[in-house]
């Protein structure tokens, strides 16, 4: 079970209408539980979102290695990782 810290869990508060028409979580305590149900996973960098979606056989030809960051999917954390959550 992955370990989301305040970071990451206040971007998925900040920007999750990004991926759903309304808020999922209004706290961190909910955000982590949704983010736990849908098998959310933090990358490290912008190659490494490139790579999890290449390896789960998305289609990635619409993007770079640098846009791939702007998919509804992909919340940046700021502080150079990145979550991605499958809608």
């Amino acid at each position: 079970m992955p370990d989301f810290d305040d970071a990451v869990l206040d971007a998925f508060l900040e920007q999750q209408e990004k991926l759903y028409p309304e808020r999922i979580a209004q706290t961190r305590e909910e955000a982590a539980a949704f983010l736990e149900e849908s098998f959310a996973v933090v990358l490290g960098s912008a190659k490494e979102v490139w790579n999890y979606f290449d390896e789960e056989g998305l289609d990635v030809s619409d993007y770079d290695q640098k846009s791939i960051t702007d998919a509804p999917e992909v919340f940046a954390v700021g502080d150079g990782r990145f979550l991605i959550v499958e809608g």
